[in-house]
C-alpha cells in the first residue's frame, strides 16, 4: 500500500493477505498439525484475530461484545496474563470451531475495528493497531511455512499450487530457487569479489529513526568489531551436496554436541524435504517434488548443520552485528540467515508492562538469532535491524547461512 494509506486501508489489506494465502486449501488441510511447531491454518487465522479483538476491541471499544466466550481460551498463544489457552501440541485437536465459524470470526472483528478507526482513534490504539498488523504479518510467513509442512509431510507431496494465487505464490519461490528474488541488494555478478571485507570499528547497531521496529530491535548502541570477512552470497544446495558426499553428516567432529546427539536420535541425512530418488536429489517446493538445483541458495536448514556445514570449511557464521553492519553490501531477503548470535537483549532492554510484554522479551533464553527475510517474508516486513529467532534444531523457516571469516 502506499504511505498516503490510512491506518483502516492497511489493516483490511493485511486481513485479506492472510485469507488470501489459505485459498489454495481443502478444508481439511485447514486442521492438521504435524508437529508441535506448525500450527494449523485455521489456528493463525483465529490467532491474529484474536489480537485484535483481545488488545484492542475489548479494552478500547464501549459496549464491544465479544465473539464467543470460549475463543480466547481456544486462539491464545503464549499470553499467560490473558488467561488459559489451549496447549500448543493440541491445536490440532481443534476440529471445532469449524472453519466456517473461524472464518465468521474474522469478519465480526475485522468490521468491527474497522469502523472504530474510520470513527478516529488515539496514538495509543494506533499503536496497538501497528502491532496488530505486523503480527499477522508474522503470521502470514508462518501460515505459508506451515502449509508447506504440512503439503510436504502428506505422503502424495501434492503441490500448494491451485488457482492463480497459488500459482503466483510457488512461481515466487521458484523464481527464489534461481535466484530471481530477494528484498536486498541486487546479486553480485562474476566480476565482484566473493568475500566482502570489514575493518576493525566501531560500529552502531540496532533500530533507529522514524517507523515501526519490535520492541527487540530497540536500544541502539555500538559495538567493537574486528577485522572479518563475509560472503556476499549465501551457500548454496551445490555446497550442501558436497558435504553430504564428503560425509558430513556422519562427522561427529564438525558438530556441537547437541547439534551432534540430534543428527543420531532424528537420523538426519540432508536438509529438511530432501530426497534421495534414484541416485539424485529431489526438493518439495510448493510446485511439488522437484529436482534440487545445485546453484540455489540452501533453505530449511537447522543452526545446528549451517554451523557444522561452515566448520567443514574452515569458516564460521556472522554474528548478528557482523551481518548488520555488512547487510547494505550484501544480496539478501531470500533465506533467514543463522547467525552465531545468542538471542539476547540490547542494552537498556526494558519489557512492557502486561501482556504485551510478553510479545518477545520472554523468549531471551537458549535460541539463536537469524538476520535478513525470506521469500515467504510479506511485502516490506523486512530491515536490516529485524531479529528473528528459534531454537537450533528448528527448520521448518526459509533458514540458511552465509560465510563468515
Amino acid at each position: 500500500m502506499p504511505l498516503t494509506a490510512t491506518l483502516a486501508d492497511r489493516f483490511l489489506e493485511c486481513r485479506t493477505a492472510s485469507e488470501s494465502l489459505c485459498a489454495p486449501l481443502e478444508t481439511e488441510d485447514y486442521v492438521v498439525q504435524p508437529i508441535v511447531d506448525v500450527s494449523p491454518p485455521k489456528w493463525h487465522l483465529g490467532h491474529t484475530t484474536w489480537f485484535f479483538e483481545e488488545f484492542i476491541l475489548k479494552q478500547h471499544q464501549p459496549g464491544y461484545r465479544e465473539f464467543h466466550p470460549d475463543f480466547s481460551f481456544v486462539f491464545n498463544s503464549y499470553y499467560e496474563s490473558v488467561g488459559k489457552r489451549v496447549v500448543r501440541a493440541n491445536r490440532g485437536n481443534l476440529s471445532r470451531p469449524g472453519v466456517k465459524e473461524v472464518y465468521a470470526y474474522r469478519r465480526y472483528v475485522t468490521e468491527a475495528l474497522t469502523a472504530l478507526l474510520e470513527a478516529g482513534v488515539d496514538e495509543e490504539i494506533t499503536s496497538l493497531v501497528e502491532i496488530g498488523i505486523n503480527h499477522e504479518q508474522q503470521h502470514q510467513e508462518l501460515l505459508l511455512t506451515d502449509i508447506k509442512y504440512i503439503l510436504g509431510n502428506n505422503p502424495l507431496l501434492p503441490p500448494y499450487v491451485k488457482g492463480e494465487l497459488g500459482a503466483n505464490l510457488a512461481a515466487q519461490e521458484y523464481a527464489a530457487i534461481h535466484n530471481e528474488a530477494g528484498d536486498g541488494p541486487q546479486g553480485t555478478d562474476s566480476n565482484t569479489p566473493y568475500w566482502l571485507d570489514i575493518p576493525r570499528g566501531i560500529y552502531p547497531i540496532g533500530f533507529q529513526g522514524e517507523g515501526f521496529c519490535f520492541d527487540n530491535e530497540l536500544g541502539a548502541h555500538e559495538v567493537l568489531l574486528q577485522d572479518y570477512s563475509i560472503s556476499r552470497n549465501l551457500v548454496t544446495n551445490g555446497e550442501m551436496m558436497a558435504f553430504i558426499a564428503n560425509g558430513g553428516y556422519e562427522r561427529f567432529e564438525l558438530w556441537h554436541a547437541a547439534g551432534w546427539d540430534w543428527v543420531q536420535e532424528e537420523k538426519v541425512e540432508a536438509p529438511l524435504y530432501w530426497h534421495h530418488i534414484d541416485g539424485e536429489w529431489y526438493y518439495y517446493s510448493l510446485r511439488g517434488l522437484q529436482k534440487v538445483d545445485p546453484m540455489a541458495p540452501l533453505s530449511h536448514i537447522s543452526y545446528y548443520e549451517a554451523f557444522a556445514l561452515a566448520g567443514s570449511q574452515g569458516l564460521r557464521l556472522p554474528t548478528e552485528f557482523e551481518w548488520e553492519v555488512a547487510a547494505a553490501s550484501l544480496h539478501w531477503g531470500q533465506r533467514w540467515e543463522w547467525t552465531e548470535s545468542a538471542y539476547l537483549p540490547y542494552p537498556g532492554y526494558k519489557r512492557a508492562d502486561g501482556a504485551l510484554g510478553e510479545y518477545n522479551g520472554k523468549f531471551m533464553v537458549s535460541q539463536k538469532v537469524l538476520r535478513g527475510a525470506s521469500i515467504a517474508t510479506p511485502p516490506g516486513h523486512s530491515r536490516p535491524t529485524y531479529r528473528n529467532f528459534f531454537h537450533p534444531q528448528l527448520r521448518w523457516q526459509y533458514t540458511g547461512l552465509r560465510f563468515a571469516r
